[in-house]
């Protein structure tokens, strides 16, 4: 049987459900879902393969990064580089926070790209089936959309008429990834964005988004266990404190969490380590 291929980009207001929906999709958590936002800072791709057929999401920064901002310049690159490696996209909207005239400015850019666009209704586990149905005609006037799906990615519903629906648009190709592989990143990438996670959602006022996490030591240890030691890279002093918290409470509890994460998703006990480390100075 002949190999298969489409390439669809998620777009959407952060927040929209749009990781959430990606690794509903792969059944593993390799997109990071957090409630703060901007969360999803690299172009992640999650791949699934039904039969003969290899389907390529890519996961997007907000679609309000769609116009140039000086400071957020990499987010804009990877939500238009989604936007012009794809073959058809998906825009993801919460049905709760369904605000047409930002939708009508979003499209002003997508026009110009001339793909295919599908709107996904989110969230319909927590909403009025019946409130979409308004939004569905307002957004129809446009002219831009070719199909118009209703799901809940936290619970899977009406997520199989999605991938019905993309099956029909799928073109002869050879695959890009392998059968066995879900994404494009590594084990260590996921490892790192766990860390990040575990920060994003354990800082709730002053929230560092532009720290990084660097991998120093990933090593599988002979009884089966994973060891794991992480820099966590500041470019501001005064994050310090907020992020080792009193008596160094608050980076204990990011450890203990991101490492449930880790040994959550690759199946196996993990011991992390974590040091804070700023950018243009010894070890803090």
């Amino acid at each position: 049987m002949k190999k298969k291929i489409i390439k669809i980009c998620l777009v959407g207001k952060t927040n929209a459900g749009k990781s959430t929906l990606i690794n509903f999709l792969v059944k593993e958590n390799i997109s990071i879902i957090n409630k703060k936002i901007n969360t999803t800072e690299e172009l992640i791709s999650g791949i699934i393969n039904i039969k003969n057929n290899q389907f390529i999401f890519y996961d997007t920064p907000g679609i309000n990064f769609i116009y140039q901002d000086k400071n957020s310049r990499k987010l804009k690159k990877n939500l238009w580089q989604g936007i012009n490696n794809c073959d058809l996209i998906l825009y993801i909207i919460d049905s709760r926070k369904y605000n047409l005239r930002e939708i009508k400015n979003s499209l002003i850019k997508l026009r110009e790209v001339n793909k295919t666009i599908l709107f996904i209704f989110n969230k319909n586990d927590i909403v009025n089936k019946k409130i979409i149905l308004p939004y569905i005609s307002e957004i129809n006037k446009l002219n831009i959309c070719e199909a118009f799906f209703s799901i809940s990615a936290k619970k899977g519903k009406g997520i199989e008429a999605v991938i019905k629906y993309l099956t029909k648009k799928t073109y002869f190709s050879k695959w890009i990834y392998n059968e066995n592989e879900i994404s494009n990143m590594d084990d260590i990438f996921m490892t790192n964005e766990c860390t990040r996670n575990s920060i994003l959602t354990l800082l709730h006022k002053e929230i560092p988004y532009n720290i990084k996490i660097k991998n120093l030591i990933y090593k599988n240890l002979k009884n089966g266990d994973l060891k794991i030691k992480q820099e966590i890279l500041l470019n501001n002093k005064r994050y310090k404190k907020i992020i080792l918290g009193k008596n160094g409470s608050k980076i204990k509890e990011i450890r203990i969490r991101s490492q449930k994460s880790i040994s959550k998703i690759l199946k196996t006990k993990v011991h992390l380590y974590l040091n804070l480390i700023h950018k243009n100075a010894e070890e803090v």
